[in-house]
């Protein structure tokens, strides 16, 4: 498979951008490109999407084995032409790590897993002669990592580019594929959590086409075919165990829509393959949940941004409380915790009515509140895992939740949760057989994860247990 990767000395050195551009720009060409973004994050793999037409799928060297990396990478590039990975942060930036090593997380381990040359993108504004010593510095910090070429990013005039291109052929090995001058319009707009997600990104098919032209002109699309092509032959890893169950078992509700988009898409399928059916459904414009739903699972996204639309779509509040009061498996995540707290406080101090299923209200502050990986393990009480089985995910949210004292003693925590630093918090907030967490978790750090999430909802539905019909409070 050819393949390479997209990655940068820092955060906002332009790699989405160009990555935008090539998946766009080859697409075009005819190429089958397959996009995917190291990192936890979901919005880039949207604009992957937007892009290249095809959906984006994340890699993960701390989250997820090398072998579970190799096995997702191989699946998605069968009948692919050319795979492009865009990285997260700096090349060498992770979870930890010392000098002289790459760290768990990082866009260069993942390189290194997946042996695919490096492509950096490189800011040159202000910078003359000195970006040849950034280059060779990324070029000897570690042997086996190949940075086979580099791209400038807001170059100025053609005489700048001389210069940039002359001490870069003089000094280093990696190669000069391209130089892209400061262009405001194929800008693409930031928030707090990252870019603009797909869904809000509104931009015409022409931008797509201005994004792809700007590619052709500015950077060889030859030279980086042949750049991709350099990479050695992939060994398949092991073949796993198929755990998976044959026909639908139970119809699981995925609550999907501009408020609620943050999902890694391999979690949709090893649900699949588990035996889920998956109904997707929108809280912001359905009037209610759809019929013969065995549980829910609400993921994160942009509550905040769409709390006035969400309070308003009062049948679905009530639905989706009713489902809760029944003892209806409800999973949710981080925006989907906020949703069924009581209240939403959003930056501008108004304060929205959500489901009520949890006795919280949350609030939007001005900086961030956690980032960062997590590793999860389950406690006693666990809706959806058995106690003791450990997971791996991230936390990354504005938020926090408020008035939680007076409901300690009805409201269990199910989850333990271990920063990057060691410290660990009891969270996983569970009412009934409702879990809502801030833990994004990804179901391939734990093999039987899909099957434990599946097998608990089915023994639910299979035995007509009592529902209970005591109102949330």
């Amino acid at each position: 498979m050819n393949r390479l990767v997209i990655a940068a000395p820092q955060s906002g050195a332009g790699k989405t951008t160009v990555c935008l551009g090539l998946l766009a720009a080859l697409s075009r060409r005819g190429v089958r490109v397959q996009p995917f973004k190291a990192g936890p994050d979901f919005i880039d793999p949207g604009l992957h999407q937007c892009a290249a037409g095809v959906v984006s799928h994340n890699l993960d060297t701390w989250m997820l084995s090398r072998e579970e990396n190799l096995a997702l990478f191989l699946t998605h590039t069968e009948g692919k032409d050319l795979a492009i990975v865009e990285g997260v942060m700096g090349l060498f930036d992770g979870r930890d790590g010392t000098a002289g090593t790459i760290p768990p997380g990082s866009t260069a381990e993942l390189a290194l897993w997946l042996d695919a040359p490096v492509v950096l993108v490189i800011d040159v504004q202000g910078q003359g002669q000195s970006v040849a010593a950034v280059i060779k510095g990324f070029e000897e910090f570690h042997p086996r990592l190949h940075i086979a070429g580099v791209i400038f990013n807001r170059a100025g005039s053609a005489r700048h580019i001389r210069l940039l291109t002359r001490t870069v052929e003089m000094h280093c090995r990696a190669r000069v594929l391209g130089s892209i001058p400061r262009q405001a319009e194929i800008a693409i707009p930031e928030r707090y959590l990252g870019l603009q997600t797909a869904d809000d990104f509104e931009r015409p098919a022409s931008f797509w086409e201005r994004l792809a032209d700007l590619m052709a002109e500015y950077i060889d699309l030859d030279a980086i075919l042949t750049v991709a092509n350099t990479a050695n032959k992939l060994p398949r890893p092991p073949r796993r165990e198929d755990t998976s169950r044959q026909g639908q078992r139970i119809r699981l509700g995925v609550a999907r829509d501009a408020a609620f988009c943050f999902f890694y898409h391999d979690n949709f399928q090893r649900l699949r393959d588990a035996g889920a059916e998956l109904v997707f459904f929108s809280p912001l414009a359905d009037a209610g949940l759809p019929g013969g739903l065995d549980a829910l699972w609400i993921g994160g996204g942009y509550p905040e941004l769409r709390a006035e639309a969400l309070a308003a779509n009062v049948t679905m509040r009530a639905d989706i409380r009713r489902f809760a009061a029944a003892g209806r498996p409800i999973y949710a995540e981080c925006g989907g915790l906020m949703y069924l707290c009581k209240t939403l406080l959003d930056t501008t101090g108004l304060s929205h009515p959500m489901v009520g299923v949890f006795p919280f209200a949350t609030r939007m502050t001005p900086r961030w509140r956690a980032l960062g990986y997590r590793e999860i393990t389950a406690t006693t009480g666990n809706p959806f895992f058995p106690p003791g089985v450990r997971l791996r995910g991230h936390e990354f949210h504005y938020s926090e939740i408020a008035e939680e004292a007076p409901a300690r003693d009805w409201v269990q925590r199910t989850l333990l949760l271990q920063d990057s630093h060691g410290s660990s918090y009891s969270e996983g907030f569970t009412i009934r057989r409702t879990l809502g967490t801030y833990a994004h978790i990804h179901f391939g750090s734990q093999p039987d994860a899909a099957r434990y999430f599946v097998d608990s909802i089915a023994t639910i539905s299979s035995k007509n247990l009592p529902l209970e019909t005591t109102p949330c409070r």
